[in-house]
């Protein structure tokens, strides 16, 4: 083992001589440079020795040193001195003892060799081991030409190949045949010219196909004397990076489109105010033909009422909360324009305040609710002058018919012998009353409907009701089957007021009406040679006939038309879907 030593390493090779009955210890050539002192610092005992071993190997060595005496075998141990300076060293002791006649040891004689080199290098050859081999990534070596040499845990479960499957074989085994040659050609140009290749990103394929994205390093591997003998490689799985980038490119794209086609309007703001981008809805909204016209400008320039904008500056930043309002802001010509405005105060990727909001022009639907405003009052109206109407029918007519006929009876009383002669008028005057007391009924609610079916009802109705005007209507139906009240109720409605407004204003003394059947649709036509009108200055006057007409029909899922012009009659066509039941019956011809 001595001569082994020896020529492992000779120039750093001492021996020492230990006399156990003097004490004393002899140093031979440089041994004491090995524990950190001069010539003359050495005192020769074995304290010293011992002073310098380093705590956490004393008993271990001092174990060894007793089990090769007590068994009289050669002793052989590795451990650490620590010097006056603080530095740690290792050394490596072989020897044994020496015996006299009477068996007792006289002598300890051994070698020690200065190893701290070689311990370093296997520490620092265990610590890479363990990196290497505890790392996520990928890491091998191979040849020159190719051919892996290592393989760590990190490849194995990245490409699914063991370490015995895979050391020996081509590294281009993990390589898509389309970047075979290219990479190749790459990696070799680089190295054999000394540099280093630092995390380019490729593709490369596991043992069950699968396509991986990887960030790849290679370097070369160089012997002794600087020439490169292999490369090694680092490859670190980045399919899931690629995918979330991906992922984020494609929500930027989604974001993009949905920002630049969007129909609402989309706009960025500055804090201050100041329009930094926006899209085409946006422009459009305030009638600009570009976008172009409106970025870097201010927003204030926009509102129709300058004191809407403190409200929206302090809901956005003071109380950090989404502004949504209906307001109103100019357009480009100076009129103004609806929208619901939405806005909401966020960070930019520099952590920089801004402003989005989005706006929808919404005129169409405030023109919408003025028209329902407006014909919600002329309901109340029109139900107003109903009331009105029916008011003074009874108050002025029904009533004071009822007053003379009181009065008339209350004669009798005075003369009974005329009551004879009378009682045929009052009775009369009692039925006239009645009748029309029943007309006043029939036309706010019409039982006949019910009663005899709504073809009948209608027919009866306008018999009435030409009695009552002293006019002539014109009924004709050939309508076959029943209607649903529903829409009965509905086309009796409007022929009680086509005939109400034909009899006030057309200043004619008849009027056809024909109920017919086509096509699964009933049609109902009301019309007369009268004065006739302007239909488009009737629908924007104050009057509601027309107007509730047009909102009878469409509960229906019905169409009316309404022809009409000055001295050439009127004529009324609604048209209403009967449901599919219907279509079987006999159409109108």
């Amino acid at each position: 083992m001595i001569g082994f030593i020896l020529r492992l390493n000779p120039a750093r090779l001492e021996v020492w001589d230990y006399d156990l009955k003097t004490g004393q210890n002899l140093w031979f050539g440089k041994a004491h440079r090995q524990l950190g002192m001069a010539p003359d610092e050495t005192s020769g005992s074995l304290d010293e020795f011992w002073d310098h071993v380093h705590h956490d190997d004393r008993e271990r060595l001092r174990r060894a040193f007793q089990f090769a005496k007590d068994r009289c075998e050669r002793f052989a141990e590795d451990f650490r001195v620590v010097w006056r300076d603080g530095t740690t060293h290792w050394l490596h002791s072989q020897g044994r003892y020496h015996y006299g006649a009477n068996g007792q040891p006289e002598r300890m004689l051994g070698i020690s060799l200065d190893i701290t080199e070689q311990k370093l290098a296997e520490e620092a050859r265990f610590r890479y081991a363990a990196i290497v081999e505890s790392s996520d990534d990928a890491i091998s070596s191979v040849t020159p030409d190719g051919l892996i040499v290592t393989w760590n845990a990190g490849a194995q479960r990245m490409f699914g190949y063991t370490e015995n499957e895979a050391v020996g074989k081509p590294a281009s085994m993990i390589v898509p045949p389309e970047l075979r040659d290219q990479q190749k050609n790459r990696i070799l140009e680089t190295l054999w010219a000394g540099g280093r290749i630092e995390q380019f990103e490729t593709v490369r394929v596991s043992k069950t196909g699968n396509r991986i994205n990887v960030s790849l390093s290679i370097s070369p591997v160089k012997d002794s004397t600087g020439k490169i003998v292999g490369c090694a490689g680092i490859a670190r799985d980045i399919t899931n990076r690629k995918r979330a980038e991906e992922a984020l490119r494609s929500s930027e794209r989604r974001y993009r489109l949905l920002f630049e086609r969007n129909v609402a309007g989309v706009a960025i703001a500055s804090p201050d105010g100041r329009l930094l981008d926006c899209n085409d809805g946006w422009a459009r909204i305030l009638g600009y033909e570009s976008r172009d016209e409106l970025r870097g400008r201010h927003a204030s320039e926009f509102y129709f009422n300058p004191a809407e904008r403190q409200p929206l500056v302090d809901e956005l930043f003071e109380k950090q909360v989404l502004f949504s309002r209906e307001m109103q802001l100019r357009r480009k010509d100076g009129t103004p324009v609806w929208v619901l405005f939405n806005a909401a105060a966020l960070h930019s990727d520099h952590d920089t305040p801004i402003v989005q909001a989005t706006m929808i022009d919404i005129s169409a639907w405030k023109r919408v609710e003025e028209a329902l405003s407006g014909m919600t009052r002329k309901l109340i109206e029109s139900q107003e002058q109903e009331r009105a109407r029916i008011g003074r029918e009874l108050h002025d007519d029904i009533n004071q018919r009822l007053a003379v006929l009181a009065v008339r009876l209350e004669q009798l009383k005075e003369n009974p012998s005329e009551v004879g002669i009378r009682v045929g008028e009052l009775w009369k005057e009692v039925c006239d009353i009645s009748n029309d007391v029943q007309a006043l009924s029939h036309d706010l609610h019409s039982s006949k409907l019910e009663y005899l079916g709504v073809i009948a009802g209608m027919k009866s109705w306008c018999k009435e009701f030409g009695e009552r005007q002293k006019m002539e209507i014109g009924f004709k139906s050939d309508v076959a089957g029943v209607l649903p009240l529903n829409i009965g109720r509905t086309l009796f409605r409007l022929l009680q007021e086509a005939l109400h407004n034909g009899s006030k204003h057309s200043g004619t003394k008849r009027m056809e009406v024909e109920l017919c059947q086509k096509s699964g649709k009933i049609h109902l036509i009301v019309r007369d040679s009268g004065r006739g009108f302007e239909v488009k200055k009737a629908l924007q006057g104050k009057g509601l006939g027309l107007t509730s007409m047009r909102e009878r029909v469409r509960l229906v899922n019905g169409t009316i038309t309404i022809d009409s012009k000055p001295m050439a009659g009127t004529t009324i066509h609604v048209r209403v879907p009967l449901p599919s039941v219907q279509h079987s019956c006999r159409p109108a011809g």
